[in-house]
């Protein structure tokens, strides 16, 4: 039988663009805290992740330049589209966060935003290190091996067949 995936759980938004840009040691998972209109906004999928950051400030973890879509509905008390919104974490990984930025000169990089299986919004953080040109180029060109290799080896296999 087939598992029905579960409706609640949902991704809102991918910076597919980390990967490529940074090197991804280690990610958290933490909750956000947001206002009525931006979970109804990105409950309808109007999000953006892309140049967005988050940044360890006065002991606190915060989520920084993040879209979130007007909600056209909300129109006594809108929310505005580029604020800072703070994020969920215990105190122990804000501190292991704050001593990878500070020290080992990491960077807080928001992979994903998704809607987990209870409906609460939450966001994936990576703790990356940039990478270098010659490093982006070795990625890519990896990326092109492996493509190639799966075309030959599927038309290696349709020949014998």
């Amino acid at each position: 039988m087939v598992e029905k995936s579960d409706p609640n759980s949902k991704l809102i938004a991918e910076n597919r663009r980390a990967r490529f840009d940074y090197a991804i040691e280690s990610d958290i998972e933490a909750g956000i805290m947001l206002l009525g209109s931006e979970v109804k906004s990105l409950r309808k999928g109007g999000s953006n992740i892309a140049e967005s950051y988050a940044s360890v400030e006065g002991g606190e973890l915060w989520l920084i330049n993040s879209y979130i879509a007007p909600y056209l509905q909300a129109k006594m008390f809108p929310h505005e589209e580029r604020r800072r919104r703070k994020l969920l974490v215990s105190r122990k990984e804000l501190s292991r966060l704050w001593n990878a930025v500070g020290r080992e000169g990491m960077t807080l990089v928001p992979l994903r935003m998704y809607f987990n299986e209870k409906g609460t919004v939450k966001i994936a953080i990576g703790v990356a290190k940039g990478k270098k040109l010659a490093d982006k180029r070795e990625t890519s060109a990896k990326r092109d091996w492996d493509r190639q290799k799966s075309r030959i080896m599927k038309q290696g296999t349709k020949g014998m067949l």
